[in-house]
This record gives C-alpha cells, sequence and structure tokens, in this order.
C-alpha cells in the first residue's frame, strides 16, 4: 500500500524528464545574489507536466480502488513532489552550483519529503512507512537517473 501511496510523487517527478523544456519557472531571473533562482532546468512544462501526469495516476489508483481520496492525494503528491525538486534547485543555485552538478541528498529527497508535507493534511505514513519510503526514493532515484542518462533522456546520471 506504501507503494500505491507515492506513486504518484514519483510519476511527477520523472515526467518533466521526458515533457520538460521551454520556458525556465524564474523567467531567466536572478535573486538577491545576482545567481539565477532555479536555472534552466525547470520549465513550466515539465512543471504542469509532472503535477497533471501525477495526477492521473492518483485518479487511476482512485478508480482502481473506487476512492476518490487519491485523486486529491496524487495531485497534493504530485505539487509536493515538484515544489521540492525545485526548492533543491533553488538551494544549489545559492551554492553557486551549476546545473546538472551533484549535491548528495539534495538531488534525491527533496521532492519525497516535500510531496510528504504537501499530502500530510490528507494521509501520512507511519515513521517506519517514511523511512523505508524515503530509502526506495533514493535508491529508486540513483538507478533511475542513471537509466535516464543511458538512455539520453539526461545530460548527468544523477
Amino acid at each position: 500500500m506504501l507503494l500505491i501511496f507515492i506513486l504518484p510523487a514519483y510519476i511527477a517527478n520523472s515526467t518533466p524528464v521526458i515533457f520538460g523544456g521551454g520556458t525556465p519557472m524564474d523567467f531567466g531571473r536572478k535573486a538577491w545574489d545576482r545567481k539565477r533562482c532555479l536555472g534552466d532546468g525547470k520549465t513550466w512544462r515539465g512543471f504542469i507536466a509532472g503535477i497533471a501526469m501525477g495526477t492521473l495516476a492518483g485518479a487511476a489508483i482512485a478508480g482502481l480502488l473506487g476512492n476518490n481520496f487519491y485523486v486529491w492525494l496524487g495531485f497534493l503528491l504530485s505539487f509536493g513532489a515538484l515544489a521540492g525538486d525545485a526548492i533543491g534547485s533553488f538551494v544549489k543555485r545559492r551554492l553557486s552550483m551549476t546545473r546538472g552538478s551533484p549535491m548528495f541528498a539534495i538531488d534525491q529527497l527533496p521532492f519525497f519529503f516535500f510531496a510528504l508535507a504537501f499530502a500530510s493534511p490528507l494521509y501520512l505514513p507511519s515513521i517506519e512507512g517514511i523511512v523505508f519510503l524515503a530509502l526506495l526514493s533514493y535508491l529508486l532515484h540513483v538507478v533511475t537517473n542513471f537509466a535516464a542518462n543511458r538512455l539520453g533522456l539526461k545530460r548527468v546520471p544523477w
């Protein structure tokens, strides 16, 4: 059941790799430190596509389980996952890290923890479930990003 719960966040987080591109979310603007807010890797098309696909996953789960609760949960998990990913990019830009530079944990986990935070008004797994999903999310992120790089979908394997 934990995997069904987190599936919309996973789908939302991976969708921009396929459907991203276009206008950057920060519109090329710089923050107070004269560095880009998010960079070219975070685009409106990827953000909206990720939320849409994650919400559709939630709708599919709702249809299978006969519970519309999962549509809302899918939306919240998706929005949170992409917000967390954007915040990770924001942090990396503040640290003068360029797009594609690896940063342990910041590359793999903000999407997960923000997804949980956004979904928490509706549902939150047990502490054991959160630990399990955090470890799984880290490992899946590493493996799927490596595979996406090998398939030519991503420039870097992280």
